[in-house]
């Protein structure tokens, strides 16, 4: 191994470096995605740990769960030739986009039914102020 691979990092240098808490960093190591080695309380994570919340985090960023990582991550600790876990990634991304579709689907009839509202709203409140300009006025 050479220097490179021994670098090491504190909970603090992650936390700082990827801007989340250390309860944050915690609550990966307790979901078993981080294995951290320790010097009494102290953890002492690897290149490993910080490349694998790195990925939590991106996972995270796509929509992707946590167990759906820790499944990944199982995957490629299984098989180092990645075909079973890029296999299950290509699975994971097409639910994805799926459920975005969905979602987007979703928010489309939303927008037009608050416009229809918003339409009805405001027509109401001209006939509103046209009734009663024309009240005040009588």
């Amino acid at each position: 191994m050479t220097d490179k691979d021994q670098t090491t990092y504190s909970i603090s240098e992650l936390a700082k470096e990827f801007d989340i808490t250390t309860r944050s960093i915690r609550f990966y190591e307790d979901q078993g995605l981080l294995t951290p080695q320790r010097q009494g309380q102290t953890r002492i994570y690897s290149k490993r740990d910080r490349v694998r919340l790195k990925l939590i985090l991106r996972g995270k960023r796509l929509g992707f769960s946590l167990a759906e990582t820790g499944q990944l991550f199982e995957l490629y600790d299984a098989d180092k030739s990645s075909v079973t876990q890029l296999t299950t990634m290509l699975k994971l991304i097409e639910l994805k986009k799926t459920e975005l579709h969905q979602q987007l689907d979703d928010i489309k009839v939303v927008l037009m039914e608050l416009i229809t509202v918003e339409k009805r709203c405001r027509d109401t409140l001209t006939d509103a102020r046209t009734h009663e300009t024309k009240t005040a006025t009588e």
